[in-house]
Formats: structure tokens, sequence, C-alpha cells
């Protein structure tokens, strides 16, 4: 099971990762807190101090066209608040 999908790169979560040393993630459902921590403990090397996690379910989307009304569902998904330890920093951008 691949727990880590991929980091939230928004301009809220990047000034908590500037003052508050805390960092997002989309997790795999699964997932649970000790999962979580292990797995960005493992990938970035840095030390995890504490795991907030969300679930969000799908919302209901449509839109009018020419042949109708077509709707649909986007997927659910599972956000993770990662706060990392005092003095470390998770670059994201450093492979690009």
């Amino acid at each position: 099971m691949n727990i880590i999908q991929k980091p939230v790169i928004t301009e809220k979560m990047t000034a908590q990762g500037e003052k508050l040393n805390r960092y997002g993630f989309i997790v795999d459902r699964r997932a649970n807190k000790l999962q979580i921590k292990k797995a960005v403990e493992e990938l970035y090397g840095v030390e995890v101090a504490a795991v907030n996690t969300m679930n969000y379910e799908g919302k209901r989307k449509s839109r009018f066209t020419k042949t109708g009304v077509i709707a649909g569902k986007m997927n659910a998904f599972k956000k993770a608040v990662v706060t990392i330890a005092e003095g470390e920093t998770i670059d994201f951008f450093s492979n690009i």
C-alpha cells in the first residue's frame, strides 16, 4: 500500500509550513496516523511530532451541455497535516 500519494502545495499549506512546521499530504484512505507518521519519516528523513487527518467525501458535480445535463462525482480522499519537529524542514521543490 502506497501511503503518501502527493503533497498538498497551496498558499495556506505553504504559509503553515513556514510558520508552524506543518505540511499537508494526500494519503491512502485506509492509512492510519501511525502508518502516515512512519511513511513521512522514512521518505523525508524528518522527525514527526503530530499527525492530523481529514476524510473528504467526493463532491457531486454537474454541468449543462448541448446534449443535456452531465452529472458526476469527484473521488473521495484523505488529507493528512503533519507537524514536524522544531528546526526541521521539508523541501518539496528540491528535485525539480
